[in-house]
């Protein structure tokens, strides 16, 4: 069944009988390919990387160290882009990510450009990213989250699950989303957002504390507080509310929240996520 390589890997590489490596895949140390597998021509497997049963890995996809990808995972086939006209894409996956059940990952578009995830990130079973996505580290995406193209998500976003994220959204920095929410706007970091629409409900208050950014003197709770009331409940207009506060000194966290919302004003982008009943 397979069409191999021997240059292309080491022996230390275990491949079921039943598995099909393309002989031009590069597998690294420690790789397992389990039954029914599929790896193609131009993906790289990083050491300690295993692909589980009737997975399918295609495309110019390089995948870094340590993964976990679970039965039936599809990383780097076409996407489903009406645009998609067949151009060289990528996709790029980092470290010590788990990809459960059915999850979907999608190449870009365009040529030259790239689907990203990088590491420690938890994709749980049939949630799906689409082409030109970008995830950071340590996201949790639940069970069916749908995330459209070119969506990103900040560092230690947490998502709940069965919900819907539109294409262009940007999620921030320890930002949180109830499942079964409908994502049109975009989520500054360090919130709580829920709602169908979705609607901003207050600070990730657990999620901050949790962090460990309190203790590291990077996130004063107090102040952040007082710049989400700022933003979000004066009578000011936006755009002056943010200016004042980015006038002032503002510690990471703050000035963080003041930067994201402000980009997300910009043109081409979704727009705040507005605030709902608290």
């Amino acid at each position: 069944m397979n069409n191999l390589n021997k240059d292309s890997f080491t022996e230390e590489v275990i491949i079921h009988p039943n598995a099909y490596v393309d002989k031009g895949a590069q597998l690294n140390k420690g790789v397992v390919i389990d039954q029914g597998a599929i790896i193609g021509s131009e993906v790289i497997l990083g050491s300690g990387t295993k692909v589980g049963p009737n997975s399918v890995i295609k495309g110019k996809t390089t995948i870094g160290k340590n993964n976990k990808i679970y039965p039936q995972v599809f990383i780097g086939l076409d996407p489903q882009d009406l645009k998609y006209r067949g151009a060289p894409t990528e996709v790029i996956i980092g470290d010590n990510n788990t990809f459960r059940e059915c999850a979907t990952i999608n190449k870009a578009t365009n040529e030259g450009e790239k689907t990203i995830i990088g590491n420690n990130n938890l994709l749980m079973a049939y949630s799906h990213i689409g082409h030109n996505c970008e995830l950071g580290n340590s996201i949790v995406l639940s069970n069916s989250v749908q995330v459209a193209g070119h969506v990103k998500i900040d560092d230690y976003a947490i998502v709940g699950g069965c919900l819907g994220i539109h294409q262009f959204v940007h999620i921030g920095y320890l930002a949180m989303i109830g499942g079964m929410t409908r994502v049109i706007k975009d989520v500054p970091p360090f919130c709580l957002a829920e709602g169908h629409p979705a609607k901003l409900r207050g600070l990730n208050r657990v999620g901050i504390k949790r962090s460990g950014l309190i203790e590291r003197n990077k996130l004063d709770l107090k102040m952040l507080q007082d710049t989400w009331n700022t933003i979000f409940k004066s009578e000011n207009v936006l755009s002056k509310s943010l200016d004042k506060l980015m006038m002032g000194e503002l510690d990471f966290a703050s000035e963080k929240m003041c930067k994201f919302v402000k980009e997300s004003m910009s043109k081409n982008r979704r727009g705040p996520m507005p605030i709902g009943n608290l």
